[in-house]
């Protein structure tokens, strides 16, 4: 059996532990040795990013929001559906030290290899208020991504919604991505103005039986002409 090997860690603000481990050359983020990110996540987050994209590929310049960096799998996807030299990948990420964890373990992240991604360090409501009507999409997975105040999905903040909506052009996505499915969060997303679907992607693609994941597409209006 391989061995898995611990190849950084540091202390959360909340005073948990965040690990990069490596096994059988596979990465993963975990917290008390659970994994927040990583082989279990990875399917839906680039699947996320495919759905998120999709819509914006004539765009001019696509201008995308990450909530948190995890293992640059998101980000990565969204490189390759969005061609354009002038798109702009931002990742809200208030942890500095994962971005050092990329440049140190993580060889082909995306935040070493595509010259469009930017980072930012706030993942609240005040970063989203100054993107007025600017973003194409916002993509956040409800585990791999940073957490609100107490220790909550962003999408349980009512003030962190309506600024996610209101930093959309005119048929703007913000897509979210989970690991189960929760019946709320369609009506939390509808009750902010947004038209909601929910797609199910499998865990694992290669699986013979895999899980079943949810994602919401959650669209500001219509699209702008």
């Amino acid at each position: 059996m391989k061995p898995r090997i611990t190849l950084a860690e540091t202390r959360l603000p909340d005073g948990s532990t965040l690990t990069l481990q490596e096994h059988d050359g596979r990465k993963s983020l975990l917290i008390h040795g659970q994994q927040i990110c990583g082989p279990a996540t990875r399917a839906a987050e680039e699947e996320l990013a495919r759905l998120a994209c999709a819509p914006f590929r004539p765009a001019r310049q696509p201008k995308l929001w990450f909530i948190g960096l995890g293992l640059g799998h998101a980000v990565a996807a969204a490189g390759v559906e969005l061609k354009q030299k002038r798109a702009t990948l931002t990742v809200a990420e208030p942890l500095p030290v994962l971005a050092d964890w990329h440049r140190a373990h993580i060889p082909d992240s995306p935040l070493l290899t595509d010259p469009r991604v930017m980072m930012e360090s706030d993942c609240g409501p005040s970063a989203l208020a100054r993107q007025p009507g600017a973003l194409h999409a916002i993509l956040l997975h409800l585990d791999a991504s940073p957490m609100g105040p107490g220790n909550r999905p962003w999408i349980q903040d009512r003030r962190w919604l309506s600024a996610a909506y209101e930093s959309l052009q005119a048929g703007g996505l913000l897509a979210i991505a989970g690991s189960r499915h929760n019946a709320t969060i369609a009506r939390r997303l509808q009750q902010s103005g947004f038209q909601v679907a929910e797609f199910s992607v499998p865990s694992s693609p290669n699986a013979k039986k895999p899980r079943f994941l949810p994602i919401w597409l959650a669209r500001k209006g219509r699209a702008a002409d």
